[in-house]
């Protein structure tokens, strides 16, 4: 059990993941002995990562107070603040207060884990106050690129907090969902001890655009290119965009295709909650490919070049009768930014689409995409409603988390403190840091979840860098080599090179020779020195050092 150095009477906030970098968003508040939860999500693996499907926050600390924890509540419905639920759920097994929209996609998540039945999901609106001793949390509207999107008012015997969530203010939306100024005035009012808040675009000085402009800038882009097949790549959960590319089809006599399960999902999600009332229902890929292509706007999955996405198959060279390809003088229109780690993927797939005459237009040339973050000035705006005493900078990498704090120190905010993941700050009118829990990630690999420094990833890695090669050795008692010895490699050894073959045969001899007569019984020994023999052998040769496996047979 983690020993906590601190009084039950001290307000105290712990990032359990979220505080550096983007993603695994988790977030707990303790008082009194109880523990509020905020946010539970997943992070997003690179390339240094093979085969691992997400990353998850540790929850030991958590799990080893679950009896005390009060609830779960979720700001917004994106994956890296919802999709460690069902991982996560046995260190938790509380109460989830969430917005009927997020309901819908964790119920989902729920479902599919076999988790559906045993957890209390309970659902709020936003501006909904809800109990939870020691804690009073409002839900605050905010506007953020999925719908329903909220920062919690926190309220405390020992002061009020402020977790903004994810958000972005927008004066002139596209979407039906608008900020909650006038409850964020009253908040700075009533007084605020902390804010917690997103740092992703600190950086930037100004939004200089929105969702109307982003749709207006999609129906002349369609409009420009009346006889091309069209498809528009955008992230799932973001409903708002869906409906901009909606109104940009129809403006130009085109009905709207969805192609990939999770645009499906999210359709499904919201139509469930109220959304899409006026937008009928989309059509299916096969429906689609009864109608002229010129009569048809794609929306695609895939857009940061996950490699099965709907995207991707696009560039399918072997396309079925059943699918959907483009080729020369058709158009893809990336409706997203690009997220830290997948640049080499997205390179990648617009290379391959353009390798087919595709035409590419991304953010970088035309407006077809806005953050569903803040810039600089709205974060400046939000602080002189709030009024905040201390302001806990979280969620972005290093050099956005270090402006933030940089620009509310300047703004006159007596204390802006960054933290690491794990430690403990007490908030009062000095805050400090009291302690520290344990911390770390998580690979969630096929079935299993295990320590991102799990010998086995290291292993994959390694394999990944260096190839893999396989010894197998045939000896007799006397640690004399029968027939040839046979090296498997991948990608090291051409099958045919039989000088290279026979030279390290030669090699293998020599140092079998030189063990004295009374240790050529001993395996693990031969096993060594053919490891060391092989490396080297490799290295000399090829300039790798590949995962090596030595299979030794007597004879």
């Amino acid at each position: 059990m983690t020993e906590l150095n601190f009084s039950n009477e001290e307000l105290v906030f712990v990032p359990v993941g979220g505080a550096t970098g983007v993603g695994m968003n988790c977030f707990a508040y303790g008082l009194n002995g109880k523990w509020l939860v905020v946010d539970c999500g997943i992070g997003f693996p690179d390339d240094n990562l093979p085969g691992v499907d997400c990353l998850l926050p540790d929850p030991q600390f958590l799990s080893e107070h679950k009896a005390d924890i009060v609830g779960l509540v979720i700001t917004h419905a994106h994956e890296d603040h919802i999709g460690a639920i069902p991982y996560l759920w046995h260190d938790l097994q509380c109460p989830i207060y969430c917005t009927a929209f997020a309901k819908e996609l964790i119920e989902h998540k729920l479902m599919e884990a076999g988790l559906l039945g045993r957890t209390e999901v309970h659902t709020v609106s936003q501006g909904d106050v809800i109990e939870l001793p020691p804690f009073e949390i409002e839900f605050v509207k905010m506007t953020h690129s999925i719908p329903e999107p909220n920062a919690l008012a926190i309220r405390t015997k020992a002061g009020l907090v402020v977790h903004t969530g994810d958000w972005r203010f927008e004066e002139k939306s596209a979407s039906e969902s608008t900020t909650d100024y006038e409850t964020l005035k009253e908040l700075g009012k009533e007084g605020v001890l902390a804010v917690v808040c997103d740092s992703t675009n600190t950086s930037e000085e100004k939004v200089h655009a929105n969702e109307a402009d982003v749709q207006a800038t999609l129906t002349k882009l369609i409009g420009e290119h009346p006889h091309s097949k069209i498809a528009v790549g955008c992230f799932a959960s973001n409903v708002v965009r869906m409906q901009s590319i909606y109104q940009a089809a129809k403006a130009n006599n085109r009905v709207v295709c969805l192609l990939g399960r999770s645009l499906w999902r999210i359709d499904a999600a919201a139509r469930a909650t109220g959304y899409f009332k006026d937008i009928p229902e989309f059509l299916s890929e096969q429906e689609a490919l009864e109608l002229p292509s010129n009569q048809v706007l794609y929306i695609c999955t895939g857009s940061q070049g996950e490699r099965h996405s709907a995207l991707n198959n696009l560039t399918s060279m072997m396309p079925t009768p059943n699918q959907v390809s483009f080729g020369a003088g058709d158009v893809v229109i990336f409706s997203s930014s690009v997220i830290p780690g997948n640049e080499k993927a997205i390179d990648l797939l617009q290379k391959k689409l353009r390798s087919k005459g595709i035409q590419i237009i991304t953010e970088k040339t035309e407006l077809v995409h806005i953050s569903g973050h803040y810039a600089g000035e709205d974060l400046k705006k939000m602080y002189n409603l709030l009024k905040p005493h201390i302001v806990l900078p979280v969620h972005g990498d290093t050099y956005e988390l270090n402006c933030h704090t940089q620009m509310a120190k300047e703004m006159g905010i007596p204390f802006a403190i960054g933290l690491n993941d794990g430690q403990v700050i007490s908030l009062k009118e000095t805050p400090e840091i009291v302690g520290e829990i344990p911390s770390g990630i998580l690979a969630v690999d096929g079935n299993q979840i295990i320590p991102l420094n799990a010998e086995v990833l290291k292993k994959r890695r390694k394999m990944m860098d260096e190839g893999t090669a396989v010894l197998t050795l045939v000896v007799d008692q006397n640690a004399q080599v029968v027939g040839m010895p046979q090296l498997s490699t991948f990608g090291l050894i051409p099958d045919d090179d039989e000088a290279i073959k026979g030279e390290l045969g030669q090699a293998i001899s020599k140092s079998l020779a030189e063990i004295a007569p009374e240790r050529v019984g001993e395996d693990n020994l031969i096993k060594d020195k053919m490891r060391h023999v092989v490396r080297v052998f490799l290295k000399e040769h090829f300039g790798k050092k590949p995962l090596l496996e030595v299979h030794l047979i007597r004879v």
